[in-house]
């Protein structure tokens, strides 16, 4: 079992649109529980089923496998509607990757920067355009927003 160890930020301005190339994500859950999640994801010509377990602190177990777009479109239609549409940028830092999510939809307006980390101690460098930190926040959560978008809070 991979452990999946992550903080998650606001986003302040967009000094970090100029560093990457967004790319379109959809993705929707066939499970979302406070135990587990189980989440289909298409982002180009590649797509990805994950299985995470409840967190315990900033850590939960994370299983993902690559699987056929096709059938990952059809999973998609099994899933709670709408769908999660984002764009992700994926942006460097001083030696760590941020993953930077701009959202659509009924999420349009949220800007969200995740880092995952080898340990939950492990220090990191903050980009000047990273805010508040909302890791504790499960409003965040991505299957959360599904059931209570951004644009309604």
């Amino acid at each position: 079992m991979a452990i999946e160890i992550e903080r998650k930020f606001l986003v302040t301005g967009t000094p970090w649109s100029a560093l990457s190339q967004g790319a379109l994500m959809r993705q929707g859950y066939l499970v979302a529980s406070p135990e587990r999640v189980v989440r289909v994801r298409i982002e180009g010509d590649t797509a990805m089923l994950t299985i995470k377990s409840a967190n315990k602190g900033i850590s939960r177990g994370e299983w993902e496998y690559p699987i056929p777009v096709a059938d990952a479109g059809e999973l998609l239609a099994l899933c709670d509607q709408p769908l999660i549409e984002k764009y992700r940028y994926r942006i460097p830092f001083e030696g760590m990757l941020w993953e930077l999510d701009v959202f659509l939809g009924d999420n349009a307006g949220l800007v969200v920067a995740e880092i995952e980390l080898d340990s939950e101690e492990q220090a990191f460098a903050k980009p000047v355009w990273l805010g508040q930190e909302v890791t504790a926040d499960k409003r965040y959560l991505n299957a959360n927003l599904l059931r209570h978008p951004y644009l309604k809070w």
